[in-house]
């Protein structure tokens, strides 16, 4: 398992347990948003130090008693075909797992669920599920020409995507019986409103929903740097038309 960093302690990533957080390298998509480019990008992946599998072991046993939970991150977890035996040994240490995916990869998520090596999950949801015809995108004052008829996810992922995979995961998260929540970055010119909002129609019924700003720090595309988040009113206002449909709140 390749470990592209450790968040030795957090108190927010995994609801109601005292956590630690580690990021694992690879991903299938391309988020021109995404602030971790150093588990993605092949060329920052080469530079980024690793962390050994002992080295995150060792310290979990070390913080037994101050610890209760993993989040598992990335890039993209389930990207790694060594996940579960990964999870395994996380839960044999005694450790309560969330996964944070992109569920790209209903297959791992249906095996992790089956085997019970997850507690949790949390699941990004890139764009809407349907097709935007001559939608133009655009990023602050840069734009491009040319218009194109995609899937919105198309352009949010950087991949070509397929969106029965992303409905099968939602599908199956809904119903696993375990903890979950779904979650969108919310960016100004990839995202509207109305975008949002149709998220919270497509996923409804659900536990809940949370809305994260962007934040124009490290980005895989630098012109999203020049990005302006949504103001904490913006959002409030989203949140509450999505509230209609499902429990929404704002994640800061």
């Amino acid at each position: 398992m390749f470990i592209g960093g450790l968040q030795k302690l957090t108190l927010i990533d995994y609801p109601g347990k005292i956590a630690t957080t580690v990021f694992l390298i690879g991903c299938n998509f391309s988020c021109p948003w995404c602030y971790n480019p150093e588990l993605v990008l092949p060329e920052k992946i080469k530079k980024n130090k690793k962390i050994s599998e002992k080295y995150f072991f060792d310290f979990l046993t070390q913080r037994k008693k101050l610890l209760e939970g993993v989040v598992i991150c990335g890039g993209e977890p389930t990207a790694n075909k060594e996940l579960p035996d990964f999870i395994k040994k996380i839960k044999r240490a005694g450790y309560s797992v969330k996964l944070d995916t992109n569920g790209y990869n209903p297959a791992m998520i249906k095996n992790l669920i089956k085997k019970k090596l997850i507690d949790y999950v949390a699941m990004d949801i890139k764009a809407p599920l349907e097709l935007e015809p001559n939608f133009q995108f655009s990023i602050s004052n840069f734009q491009t020409n040319s218009k194109f008829q995609f899937l919105k996810h198309d352009k949010a992922t950087g991949v070509k995507v397929d969106l029965n995979k992303i409905k099968n995961s939602i599908e199956m998260i809904k119903n696993s019986g375990i903890d979950y929540e779904f979650r969108t970055t919310v960016v100004p010119g990839v995202h509207t409103k109305k975008d949002i909002l149709q998220i919270a129609k497509e996923l409804s019924p659900a536990k809940i929903y949370y809305l994260q700003n962007f934040r124009p720090e490290k980005t895989i595309n630098q012109k999203f740097k020049k990005i302006k988040p949504f103001s904490q009113e913006q959002l409030s206002s989203i949140q509450k038309k999505c509230e209609r449909h499902l429990p929404t709140k704002i994640r800061i």
